[in-house]
This record gives C-alpha cells, structure tokens and sequence, in this order.
C-alpha cells in the first residue's frame, strides 16, 4: 500500500496539486470580475472551493466513480466499456460510444494542454524571481518538456517513486504554508459550512458565476485521477487522498482565505506571499519542479485512455510496454506519447505564455467532467440499479455544479477555450474514422475468409483442388471460425496446403502472469481436419504474447503438434486498404482509415515472430 500509495502521490495528484498556484489568483483577478476582498466575498469563494473538491473529487471521484473500475482501468473509457458490456438497446449504446468519444477527445485536449501550461508557468516562476530570465522562459520551457517526455520509457512506476517523495514534500508545504494564517485568522474556518458558498451564490449571481471560472481550476486533474486508477489501483490513491492529498489543500486554501482577509493586497498573489520573504525564491524552485509533475498526471492518464480506446475499436492497434511486473495499468504507449510531445511542443510555440493558454484550460475539465458523470448515472441507473433518490442527490450535489463550471467557462470560447474544442474536434473525426472504417473492412475481411468448418470440407472432400505439401506453417488468427485469410490465399493461388496447420489465437487475461501449466489451450476443430489444430495462447498482462514460445509448450499435447518448431513457417494475414471506392465512407474517411491501418502497430514485433520464417499474405480491398 505504501509503496503504490507514494507512487500515486508522483503521478496521480500533481495536476490538481499544483492547483493552488494559481487557482485563488485566477477568481480574484479575472478580467470584468468584481470579486472584492471582502469578508463575505473571500469566505464565499474559500467556501466553494471547498465543497467543489468535496463534491466533484472526494465524493464524486474517489468514493464513487472509482467503483466503477473495467478490470481495474479507471477513466471514461472503463464506464463505456463496462456499459456496453450491460447495457441492451441500439439507441442507448450508440449514445454512449459519442459521449465516450467526446469525453476522450475532450482528455486528450487536457493532456495536451496540461504539460504546456503548468511547465510553462512553472518557468515563469524563476523569471519572476530572476527578470533577466524573462527570453529563456520558451527554451527552458521546451528542455523540460523533452526531458519529461523522455524519461516516460522507464515506466509509470520507476517515475511516480521518482517524483512522489517530491510531492510528499510538496503537500507538506503547502500543510505548512497555510496553518500559520488559519491560526493566526480562525474566522476563515467559516467557510467550511456551504452556506458561505450559497449566501454568496444568492447576493452576486452574475460574480459568482464567473468566479466558478477560476474556482474549477482547483479541481483540475479530477479525470486525470481516475484514469491512472490502472496504474496504481483505489486503495492506495484513495489512501494517499485522504490521509495527504485533501487536507493539504484545504488547509492551504483556507490559508490564503485567511491571508486575504488580514491583507486584501494579497489577492496578487495569495500563494507565494503565503511564505516568508526569505523562502520565496526555494519555494518557487519546488513550485518549478512540482508544476513539471502535475503534467505526469494526464501523461499517465492519456497512455491508459489509449490503450482502452484500442481495446473498444476507436483507436488502431498500439504498440503497449508493460513496465512493471506487479501492476498491469503501468504501461507505456510510445506512439502516444510522441504524438503528446509534439502537440505539446506546438502549443508552446504558438502561445509562448501560460495566460494565453489559461483560458482553454477549463473547458476541456468541465466537458469531460459532465461526460463522465452522465455514463456513470447511466451504469448507476441501468446496471447498478441505484435507487432514484439517490440519482438526484448526486444530480443535484454534483452535475449542479459541474454544469456551472461548464456555463463558466464557455464565456471563454473567444478569448482561448476554443484549442480544446480544436484538438477534440481532430480526435473525434480519427475515432470516429477508425471506428466506421474497421466495421467496413471487417465486413469485407469475413468475405473473403469464409467460414473455416467449410473450408476444411472442401479440402477433405476434393483432395485433387489443393495439393498437401511437407511442413508446419503456423497462422495467428483472432478466432477459430473463420479461415486465415493468409491460409485461404495460399490455397486459392498456390494450390497448395502444409501438411501440419495450426491456428493461434491470443486470449489476453486481466492477471500479471498466466503459469506455463495453464498457458495452452488445444482446440477440437471437429471431423475431418485432416491436419488442423486450433492452439489458445492465454497470457497475462506481464507476458510477452510470444507465439513461438507459447507454441513450444503446445508441442507434443497432440499428434498434429509432434513437430519442430525450428522449422515451422509463420503467415501473417493482412490487407491492403485502397481508398478508391465508391461506396460506404467519404474520400477523406477512407484516406485517413488507410493511413492510420498501415500505420497500425507491426503484428510481426507484437508476437515475436522470426523474420526470416515469416511469410506476409492477403488481399487487396477497396473501401
């Protein structure tokens, strides 16, 4: 617990614990605000804070989405695919693949967004202390972003216990930051009753609703949380939540509260007055390194969102690093990560300030924080069966206020908020690209494979069509119903067939490592198989899907597996994706599908075949 528990810490709540930074600064200075320092006001905005990351994270997250876990991966994905894994109707399980895209694309925005603007501000911070450093902010800016990205390959796990003593540190200041004030001006501890927050609310609507702007910015990282729930599990980011996590902040907030109170000048910028003049340049240098972790948070999330998104059809095949042998959510997707690097490094260009890209960042939040709570009062009301009281509590307690922060922040559009709506507006269209050109060619590819069981008759029954030559040729194939498309090749234009075939399917299992005992699986391809065997590699998430390997302990479980793997001959079956039809997708639809399909993952690395005994086969489709 303690060890995945300090992880967490590292990779988990840098995003949303870095919030105070900047957050307070934000409600008291947003342009055509008239938040004032007053008792009523500052009491008012410490008391929404506080009750956003009660409700929205502590209640919302941590103690209810998180139940809701697919074989352990958190996330919007995880509700979507665990609600139509139940759910029956065409209408509702369409309606919740475009919330589950919406909401990815929406993530992906914030991951892009995140790593730019907290490393960015975090650079900031030293020209701040130092002027002279104002013209290397951009460089700077990009060498961190690099490194960071960089050292991703070594796994979720070795980089969370790199950073989590730093954030250990981090949330240990922030405790000490903020006591003094609290003691110093108890009557701040007010605005732990809601009432503040609706006195407020209720005597300045329209300042309060803009306000809600800047108050979301303190639950940033809420998704991100749930979606690296793979990488670490509940338990230990709930311990680290709640024994850490909430009460550091809320006792910084509080203490800025507090601060602001005694000093209204404060609202400039309520966190680094927070300490003694003394410890301002050594709390900027921690600040720079823990705004550099809050990025690792949507880094990890975006790497378990991707690999979800495969698993549901939305996304092309990915090459995924599992890095560590105990936890299955620790992955790493390289090409996911490049693709982060490079939009990162194009919005640091483009925008060269952390105000500018302030205003996108809310929006990108809100959006998939509304997405997520509509999937999860589906699976609550359809699965779950919850009871219809309870449904409106949490519609009340917590899509009330997720809705405010959405209408917030959509006064931002104009002014910014319109670069998450971009980059969700690209991922939706690959998705859903990929999505409706894989059914397409998936029709096509059950076409030209035929079903096996009649395949194998034509062989039995007319044995002078198709000549049986010496060898073992070995087909990976997702199932044992229709034919190998590399096998039906072979067969149609060489006229001939191996004398030892044998199917391969991965089944993978949502468990670290299957026993070799239990690995292999041979299938009864009933009468007449003249040859054919059907092997079920099982692998956990920790083994490699090496065919040879899994083969080698088949070998010998039945006559059609006496053989020599040495010189067995793998085939490979694929397609060649033409956009040159004229039917189904438009032009651009197909271009893209055909891009992003030869693009996939090679399936030759992916279950270690040798290059030299693999043989490439298929057809030529036209979408």
């Amino acid at each position: 617990m303690l060890p995945l528990a300090l992880g967490a810490l590292g990779i988990v709540f840098g995003d949303i614990g870095t919030s105070p930074l900047y957050a307070m600064q934000t409600v008291f200075s947003i342009e055509h605000n008239t938040v004032q320092a007053t008792r009523g006001d500052v009491l008012g905005v410490i008391s929404m804070v506080l009750w956003s990351i009660t409700l929205v994270v502590s209640m919302k997250y941590v103690s209810l989405a998180m139940r809701a876990d697919n074989d352990g991966e958190g996330g919007i994905l995880a509700l979507v695919a665990l609600l139509r894994r139940h759910l029956q109707g065409t209408r509702r399980l369409a309606a919740v693949m475009v919330m589950g895209v919406l909401g990815a694309a929406l993530f992906y925005g914030d991951a892009v967004i995140t790593p730019a603007i907290s490393v960015m501000s975090a650079i900031e911070g030293l020209a701040v202390a130092n002027p002279s450093l104002a013209e290397l902010v951009v460089p700077l800016t990009v060498v961190v972003l690099s490194l960071l990205f960089v050292i991703q390959r070594w796994g979720t796990g070795v980089v969370g216990r790199s950073f989590g003593p730093v954030m250990v540190l981090w949330f240990a200041v922030l405790l000490v930051l903020g006591l003094p004030h609290v003691f110093a001006n108890p009557e701040i501890l007010a605005a732990v009753s809601p009432t503040y927050a609706l006195m407020f609310v209720a005597e300045h609507p329209l300042v309060a609703f803009v306000a809600m702007g800047g108050v979301v910015l303190t639950i940033t990282g809420a998704e991100a949380l749930y979606a690296d729930m793979g990488h670490f599990g509940a338990k230990p980011i709930r311990f680290a939540w709640y024994l850490v996590v909430f009460p550091a902040l809320a006792v910084n907030y509080l203490g800025q509260g507090a601060m602001i109170l005694g000093d209204p000048g404060a609202v400039s910028n309520p966190f680094f007055l927070l300490a003694p003049t003394w410890a301002t340049l050594p709390l900027v240098l921690l600040a720079t390194v823990a705004t550099v972790i809050a990025s690792q948070a949507v880094i990890s999330g975006a790497f378990s969102v991707s690999r979800q998104a495969v698993r549901l059809g939305m996304l092309p095949r990915l090459a995924v690093r599992h890095t560590s042998r105990e936890e299955g959510g620790q992955i790493y997707v390289p090409v996911m990560n490049w693709i982060l690097f490079a939009g990162v490094l194009l919005l640091t260009a483009a925008f060269r300030s952390s105000s500018r890209l302030a205003a996108a960042y809310g929006l990108a939040v809100t959006g998939t924080l509304l997405l997520t709570s509509a999937l999860f009062l589906l699976l609550a009301r359809y699965v779950w069966r919850v009871q219809t009281w309870k449904l409106v509590v949490y519609l009340v307690l917590v899509v009330g206020v997720e809705l405010t922060f959405l209408g917030a922040n959509l006064t931002k559009v104009v002014a910014g908020g319109w670069l998450p709506l971009v980059i969700a507006t690209l991922v939706v269209a690959l998705m859903t690209t990929w999505r409706r050109g894989a059914d397409a060619l998936h029709a096509e590819e059950r076409d030209l494979e035929g079903p096996l069981p009649l395949f194998l008759r034509m062989l039995h029954k007319h044995p002078d069509l198709v000549r049986r030559v010496p060898g073992v040729a070995v087909f990976p194939h997702p199932n044992a119903t229709t034919t190998p498309l590399a096998l039906r090749t072979n067969a149609d234009f060489n006229r001939v067939v191996h004398d030892r075939v044998i199917l391969v399917q991965i089944v993978n299992e949502n468990v670290p490592h299957i026993r070799h005992v239990d690995r292999v699986e041979v299938d009864d391809l009933g009468d007449a198989t003249d040859g054919f065997v059907h092997v079920k590699v099982h692998v956990g998430f920790t083994d490699s899907q090496d065919i040879p390997k899994g083969l080698a302990l088949a070998v010998g479980k039945t006559p059609e597996l006496d053989i020599d793997l040495d010189e067995a001959r793998y085939f490979l079956s694929v397609l060649t994706v033409q956009a040159t039809g004229h039917r189904g997708l438009r032009t651009w639809r197909k271009r893209l599908f055909a891009w992003m399909y030869h693009n996939a993952a090679n399936r030759t690395e992916v279950f270690h075949l040798p290059p030299e005994r693999t043989i490439v086969m298929g057809a030529h489709v036209e979408l």
